[in-house]
């Protein structure tokens, strides 16, 4: 397995934080999308293909308290 270089991604705060700090980040890059928690910037990173991350904002959006 090769790491991925996500040095250049532009990692953008999740809409859904509201920021008391229990944020995660997103990037987009090299055909995945990166996600990563806010407060361990440096480390894991959980790497999904677009279509899971698709799936996985529209599941979220169902059960959305309203």
């Amino acid at each position: 397995m090769t790491a991925l270089d996500l040095s250049g991604a532009d990692w953008r705060t999740s809409t859904r934080s509201i920021g008391n700090g229990n944020c995660v980040e997103v990037a987009t890059a090299c055909a995945v999308v990166a996600v990563r928690d806010s407060k361990d910037r440096p480390g894991p990173v959980l790497v999904f293909s677009p279509s899971a991350w698709a799936s996985f904002v529209t599941g979220v959006d169902t059960v959305r308290p309203g």
